[in-house]
């Protein structure tokens, strides 16, 4: 399986918002910090798929403008 790509972006009320980049798959998460960020995906992901081989994930960063950052 494919790495997934999560786009992150900072929340409105503070820290971060993270949504699977997929047409296939529907994962979204938030957190405070990006170190609680990157748990909570791992744990997102974990979590939607029932098989033992998960996928890994990669993050792109986005300003609410729509360019990356980071």
């Amino acid at each position: 399986m494919d790495n997934l790509i999560f786009l992150v972006e900072p929340a409105g009320e503070g820290g971060y918002y993270a949504r699977a980049q997929s047409q296939s798959e529907s994962i979204h998460t938030q957190a405070d910090t990006l170190q609680q960020l990157n748990l909570n995906i791992a744990d997102a992901v974990e979590c939607h798929f029932d098989d033992k081989i998960l996928p890994g994930f990669t993050l792109k960063f986005v300003e609410k403008d729509g360019t990356f950052f980071k």
